[in-house]
């Protein structure tokens, strides 16, 4: 029987998009057919890859050598929509890693639910932004992309809650900042199928920057700890840049993330 850690590192050491989210998408399914069959697969342990293997294409680069393109110009949407997949395709990975990574922490089993469905939408995610690229003559992989991705998953490689602060609970909510001005950008270009697939992924997204903080206040409460102490703490540590505004404050508090937990940071960073 495989387990869900031997499954994570399945997806982890796939380097092909498409091939990587079908081995996701498959696993996640299995995953949950077995637990409403009441024959749930075992959590097991397996070592992780410290970076999943990836395709060819794209190059990538420093963030700094990533050309700037802007999203009002057919090239520049074009270059918007191969950003989010290649943020959707990290996505992907980070969160099967953190299944496969931090399997000598116990939790109940929603938590290995919660990511592994996380996971599963972040590959459907992926595939929409590839079908999106291939509607417009394009595809995954014609464009470099952002070489940093992965920094925030090495940096803690070691440290659970700082994974939950960095990945869902900063990253991941910026996404809820910027895709509402995304979506904006192809509803006025007249691209229905960019909007629709924008509006699907703005939508779950809340689901898994909830899941972040969910389980990152299960570990504080675990150990007694203040979350909104432990938060700042762990951001000034491992999260390289300022937390800017403008913030989706609504968006935000849905996920569970209140303004003293945010809005703090860009105070330190201005001082």
């Amino acid at each position: 029987m495989t387990s869900l850690a031997e499954m994570a590192v399945d997806v982890l050491t796939t380097a092909d998009g498409r091939e990587k989210t079908a081995k996701s998408r498959a696993h996640a399914a299995a995953w949950f057919a077995a637990r409403a069959a009441g024959t749930p697969l075992p959590v097991g342990q397996a070592t992780p890859p410290l970076r999943p293997a990836r395709p060819e294409a794209p190059a990538l680069l420093d963030p700094r050598e990533v050309p700037k393109r802007k999203p009002g110009s057919p090239q520049g949407r074009i270059a918007l929509l191969h950003a989010v997949a290649h943020i959707e395709l990290n996505a992907v990975d980070l969160h099967w890693d953190i299944l496969a990574r931090f399997t000598h922490v116990p939790f109940p089993p929603g938590f290995y639910d919660d990511w592994v469905k996380a996971a599963d939408e972040e590959s459907k995610h992926f595939n929409l932004m590839c079908d999106c690229l291939e509607a417009e003559g394009s595809f995954y992989g014609a464009l470099p992309a952002h070489a940093g991705m992965w920094r925030a998953a090495e940096d803690t490689a070691e440290d659970l809650m700082g994974r939950l602060a960095v990945v869902p609970m900063v990253l991941e909510a910026r996404g809820l900042d910027v895709t509402p001005g995304m979506i904006e950008h192809f509803r006025k270009a007249g691209n229905s199928g960019a909007v629709a697939a924008l509006e699907t992924i703005y939508a779950e997204e809340v689901g898994h920057v909830a899941y972040g903080s969910k389980w990152f206040h299960f570990l504080c409460g675990r150990h007694d700890l203040d979350p909104r102490d432990v938060f700042h703490k762990l951001v000034r540590t491992y999260f390289h840049g300022n937390l800017k505004p403008p913030f989706n404050d609504e968006k935000r508090a849905e996920a569970g993330l209140p303004l003293d937990f945010y809005w703090p940071l860009v105070e330190s960073a201005d001082a």
